[in-house]
């Protein structure tokens, strides 16, 4: 166990605290388009919707554009939801992390209700169009996309127990899982959904290795807020124990697809290149000592080259798409 917060840092918190709280927002109503933009989590969204366009392509059959659009529209908006409503549940231990702090609510610019109002009109309205518009389980799964990161990840898991990234990391797999969806519609879906669990467990498989990369270099800020990520609760070293089980099932995972016969050379031997790198990050993390909350050690690269890793196995996959060379 770590020792408590100390008193200074105790005080600083419950300064901070009382600072928030009696901060004024801006008057309302004037609509400040890039507070509401903010409240969608731009980066994460356009990792996520690249993810499920790529389950979009990748899927067999097609669709027409203009389904191809409200499903992809649909899918920002959902992602978009459920930041903005874990930005309405998180308010109170955002203000004291300094990665959140400056957030619309926390930073006093936008009130709580506002936010929860506008995630939640978002929710309905992109699981009704995509039900409605383009197939049932696209928009099914879009529901328990949402579902599942606000109420088992948000409210449930994040506070409860270290192993909230992992369990809760099945939201952020699911995005390829609805562009899949969305193309084969409900019978052909259920049938044959294998290429689609391949996209879902590459990106489930990364989330610890990625998440847990950040938690060590923002431990203080976690442990400030009660938060039991990996790296509070067990320290350093299992941290990096659980990294690396993860990252050895990652890299299997991603040939799954050359496995499957979904992908071919340029897929193969773009995934081995990314993985070597991975593999590398993750070396550099195993070796160095206290890389907890050390800005300049090697958990910080990791997890920028981690986001960069995802982006580069989905690019392959739509290369390896559109120049298909059969490995089998």
């Amino acid at each position: 166990m770590r020792p408590p917060v100390s008193e200074t840092v105790a005080s600083q918190i419950d300064a901070a605290a009382n600072a928030a709280t009696h901060r004024e927002p801006r008057p309302e109503p004037y609509f400040r388009l890039a507070d509401y933009a903010l409240l969608l989590k731009p980066r994460v969204m356009s990792l996520v919707v690249f993810t499920a366009m790529v389950g979009l392509v990748m899927a067999p059959g097609g669709i027409g554009m203009l389904e191809l659009f409200i499903a992809i529209l649909c899918i920002s908006l959902g992602a978009g939801a459920s930041g903005a409503i874990n930005m309405w549940y998180d308010r109170d231990i955002d203000i004291h992390m300094r990665r959140t702090m400056h957030r619309p609510i926390p930073a006093g610019r936008m009130q709580a209700r506002n936010a929860l109002i506008f995630g939640t009109a978002l929710a309905i309205a992109s699981v009704l169009a995509m039900g409605l518009l383009v197939n049932e389980i696209s928009g099914a799964l879009l529901a328990v996309t949402i579902l599942y990161y606000v109420f088992i990840y948000t409210v449930w898991l994040k506070r409860r127990t270290p192993q909230n990234i992992v369990i809760g990391g099945a939201s952020g797999a699911l995005p390829p899982v609805i562009g899949w969806a969305a193309v084969t519609g409900n019978d052909a879906f259920l049938a044959d959904p294998w290429g689609a669990v391949a996209l879902f467990m590459i990106i489930f498989l990364w989330t610890p290795p990625h998440t847990w990369a950040l938690a060590l270099f923002r431990r203080q800020d976690y442990e400030n807020v009660g938060v039991p990520m990996l790296p509070v609760v067990v320290g350093e070293h299992r941290t990096k124990v659980q990294m690396a089980i993860y990252t050895a099932l990652l890299i299997p995972a991603t040939l799954a697809p050359v496995a499957i016969g979904m992908s071919g050379w340029i897929y193969a031997a773009a995934a081995i290149g990314l993985n070597a790198g991975f593999v590398w990050h993750m070396a550099q993390v195993w070796r160095a000592e206290n890389v907890s909350d050390a800005k300049e050690g090697p958990c910080r690269p990791m997890f920028f080259y981690s986001i960069i890793y995802l982006f580069g196995i989905f690019v392959a996959l739509l290369a390896d798409r559109t120049l298909f060379f059969p490995v089998f």
